[in-house]
């Protein structure tokens, strides 16, 4: 159980009995420590309240990230310590000597033939304000004949000595874990907004980053009575039709049947373990707004649309950052809202972040929304980008040996050579094994990669882009053990998506999926429109425009732009590639975790 302070007046301590503070001391591991865990206790009257609670902060030794004091053989060295608190509280973090490892046996604090750090450098308080640092000199004597490893601690802890305990005799109160909470109590002041039935996050890049089946996601608001937390997908997850010409209807719409797709081609049937994590019956109110931005008024619920999986509307946009366009919620790409603008056009984000009224046949980003419910706990992370909020239950760590075909949509994975070996799991579209496709673009010496697509609309092995994957691309750009991996052959789906038509007509000859269009067999080839992960991961100029494999008509072919639009190009133009193909069901994971900064290693089983 974890839990804060109360706020409460001072009073006569003479009156109290300060049983005193006791500390969880820490072994650190280096770098910056995020959640270190402190406890104290204080009786008034016998009876004892106890804290747990989270404070964050930095230790370096000579400039270097770590805790480690080396000293050899007889040798006395002096070290340069450096603490920092980057809690947006005032804290006490106290320096303290855990102890050496004389000879390769942990020792304690008097460890025969090593004397600890000097007086002043032994419980130099630091209690000092978020974002502030102290530096100490530490000077380490080893008598032995070998050398030693000393080991420094924190302590972390308040002192409590000008306070007294509330009339109830508890001086604690309970922090809550849950996901509602967290969200908005880490945040720095202002940076919410209250409209009496959502609390908003606010600005222009808070930390309320949270990863969530293999997608970074934004904690959007909080619902104030059923603690449910909204997310959205900081990226475009695809790029996709919304409906029909003058059908502006999220409800019954392409746009709201990929979403909560539960087969192997939707949203909802890739995401992890959906059931326990989102609300399934969520309201997504989709009533019409025209008014232009700045304008921010809760829409009053004319039309609402119950679904698992939803998107953004105008005035959730709008509340991130008071109606202005560089909120956290422009991520620099074009995506869809679920808001009609008329009986013609639906609402959209221009990558600028101004808003846009799109024909609803038009193909743009889509950023899937769901509400966490009240009960998911976040058990990791800090909410920064680096360091997203992890939630109970999609936390793994321990996977050697897991086989990748077990993971989920979205998961990065090292695969190929060099400045091409970012990868991400699409599906598990043959069941047995692992679909996958460049996290980004195809690049040549920092340089995106651009071929035309072929003398007509239709992919294969030998047309020009195909025959580059099949050929080029497997020797120089993957290379070997991970040629090894791939299935020698994959069957893709041919099937052409024409203006205001559904994605599944790029796999299925009707939206009943009765059966399957046009298909080649290669070892490597493309996504098609409308897939997971076919839309942009980077804001508009880190990226290129880049090829789908499904034709817009007999002489169009569908591509992504630059800014999450999808555009419908000649074949003979010149556009990026993302390689796609499906890796064997015995490939294996020996380490990672499957995010961008720790990407799962593989290895190929028996």
């Amino acid at each position: 159980m974890k839990y804060k302070i109360k706020e409460f007046m001072k009073a006569d301590i003479s009156k109290f009995y300060i049983l005193g503070v006791s500390i969880i001391c820490l072994l650190l591991l280096g770098g910056f420590f995020s959640y270190a865990m402190f406890t104290v206790s204080k009786e008034k009257n016998n009876a004892i309240s106890i804290v747990t609670g989270n404070l964050t902060y930095k230790l370096t030794v000579d400039g270097n990230e770590g805790n480690t004091l080396a000293v050899g053989a007889g040798e006395t060295k002096t070290f340069t310590v450096t603490l920092s608190n980057p809690n947006n509280r005032v804290a006490r973090f106290n320096f303290y000597y855990v102890g050496n490892l004389l000879n390769g046996v942990e020792a304690g604090y008097m460890a025969s033939g090593n004397t600890p750090p000097e007086a002043t450098g032994v419980n130099l308080e630091k209690a000092d304000a978020s974002g502030s640092s102290n530096t100490y000199t530490i000077k380490v004597t080893n008598n032995s004949s070998s050398s030693a490893t000393i080991t420094l601690g924190v302590q972390v802890g308040l002192d409590y000595n000008d306070l007294s305990l509330p009339s109830n005799g508890h001086l604690f109160e309970e922090v809550s874990t849950l996901a509602s909470d967290v969200v908005i109590e880490n945040l720095s002041s202002g940076s919410t907004f209250d409209d009496g039935t959502d609390t908003f996050i606010t600005g222009e890049d808070p930390n309320n980053y949270i990863w969530y089946s293999g997608k970074l996601w934004r904690a959007v608001s909080v619902n104030n009575e059923a603690k449910t937390t909204k997310l959205v997908t900081q990226w475009n997850i695809s790029t996709t039709t919304y409906n029909p010409s003058n059908q502006t209807n999220f409800e019954g719409s392409y746009m709201e049947d990929w979403l909560n797709d539960t087969t192997v081609d939707g949203f909802l049937g890739n995401l992890r373990d959906y059931e326990n994590f989102i609300v399934t019956d969520a309201k997504w109110d989709a009533t019409l707004d025209a008014t232009s931005l700045g304008s921010i008024t809760r829409p009053n619920g004319t039309t609402t649309v119950t679904a698992s999986v939803g998107l953004l509307n105008m005035y959730e946009y709008q509340s991130s950052n008071n109606g202005k366009t560089n909120g956290y919620l422009n991520n620099g790409l074009s995506w869809w809202t679920l808001t009609p603008y008329s009986s013609s056009y639906v609402r959209s984000v221009y990558n600028y972040g101004s808003a846009n009224n799109n024909s609803p046949p038009t193909a743009s980003g889509a950023r899937p929304s769901i509400n966490l419910k009240s009960s998911v706990k976040i058990v990791d992370g800090n909410g920064t980008v680096d360091n997203p909020y992890r939630l109970n239950g999609d936390n793994d760590t321990e996977l050697s040996g897991t086989l990748l075909s077990s993971r989920y949509s979205g998961e990065y994975i090292k695969f190929g050579n060099e400045e091409n070996n970012l990868y991400r799991i699409v599906s598990h579209e043959n069941s047995t094994g692992t679909k996958i496709v460049s996290a980004e673009p195809l690049k040549d010496s920092g340089t995106f990669k651009t071929i035309n697509f072929g003398s007509n609309t239709t992919f294969s092995s030998t047309n020009t882009v195909g025959s580059f994957l099949n050929g080029d691309y497997l020797t120089n750009y993957v290379g070997s053990p991970y040629t090894d991996m791939i299935e020698d052959s994959t069957t893709w789906y041919l099937g052409t998506v024409g203006s205001g038509t559904s994605y599944k007509l790029a796999k299925y000859t009707d939206t009943d999926m009765s059966g399957y269009t046009t298909t080649t067999d290669a070892k490597v080839g493309l996504l098609r429109f409308g897939e997971l992960m076919s839309g942009q991961f980077d804001r508009y100029g880190n990226n290129t425009s880049y090829w789908t494999l499904t034709p817009y008509s007999s002489s169009l072919v569908r591509s992504v732009n630059d800014d999450g639009y999808a555009f419908n190009n000649s074949p003979s133009l010149a556009r990026g590639a993302r390689p796609s193909m499906n890796l064997k069901s015995n490939v294996q994971i020996t380490s990672g975790t499957g995010t961008k900064s720790d990407p799962f290693v593989l290895t190929l089983g028996s």
